[in-house]
């Protein structure tokens, strides 16, 4: 299913079958929805539009379109399955990746930054300089240019140049591939491998309860760590209503990050 997007020397893919332009939140579920409600009629018409004559690896999926839609979404679905954990590990990396770009920005760097992004772009007063397959010079206009950090490989690059309001480029976060390393898990060494797991499991404020049901232990073992947690100023609990709400401190997503490195 998802041959026709990787096809070797091809780098031009139908605007419909790519991520949502990251100019708000959308969720990875929201984007998979899309697909399978998507009609079978655009997918044609966005691969005339992108192609015209149509190219070898893209005819299975234009013969049977809806099965192929629907098939490209099963598939994202079960990689994000597996995704999404290692996702939640990275919010620390993607955090000081946030901070370092709008650093950047604030401080007129951007077109540096933009060069350190991949060796394959540059911006020059004539536009969007991309070297590779799709090499060209590609006019920004008024167009504001978005910054996607993703889990990737150090070659990996996405660019969107079709949105009328926003030129996007995704490429890697810096220091990824630590995130795959099996060979050693300092966290866990640090402070033991279930509180090591709460703190990734916590990339985003929950309650006690949803924790517990998470993790699949004890609410009285939950209770116990995360007293210790408390106490290590790693994490913070807040009282609302009935429910206590459990965030991580910006002392563990430091340490989150060094353990990253």
């Amino acid at each position: 299913m998802v041959r026709p997007l990787g096809a070797p020397g091809h780098a031009v893919v139908p605007d419909s079958v790519m991520p949502c332009a990251p100019v708000g939140d959308v969720s990875v579920q929201e984007q998979i929805d899309r697909l399978h409600d998507m009609s079978p009629e655009l997918l044609l018409k966005d691969l005339e539009q992108a192609f015209g004559p149509l190219p070898a690896h893209w005819r299975a999926a234009a013969d049977r379109p809806d099965r192929w839609l629907r098939g490209y979404a099963g598939a994202l679905a079960d990689v994000w399955a597996v995704a999404e954990p290692l996702w939640s590990r990275a919010r620390p990396l993607l955090d000081r990746e946030v901070a370092r770009v709008g650093v950047a920005s604030v401080r007129g760097g951007a077109d540096a930054l933009l060069g350190s992004l991949a060796g394959r772009l540059a911006r020059t007063e004539n536009g969007l300089v991309i070297e590779g397959v799709a090499a060209g010079v590609h006019e920004l206009g008024r167009r504001s240019l978005v910054l996607v950090p993703m889990l990737a490989g150090k070659d990996a690059l996405i660019v969107g140049l079709d949105d009328p309001e926003a030129v996007w480029i995704a490429y890697p976060v810096p220091a990824a591939g630590r995130l795959w390393r099996t060979d050693s898990d300092d966290l866990s060494e640090l402070v033991g491998p279930v509180r090591a797991e709460l703190l990734r499991t916590l990339d985003h404020p929950m309650t006690m309860t949803m924790l517990a049901g998470g993790m699949n232990i004890p609410p009285s073992s939950l209770t116990f760590h995360c007293d210790r947690l408390v106490a290590a100023r790693l994490i913070a609990r807040e009282r609302r209503g009935r429910e206590v709400w459990i965030d991580r401190t910006p002392r563990a997503g430091a340490l989150l990050e060094l353990c990253l490195r």
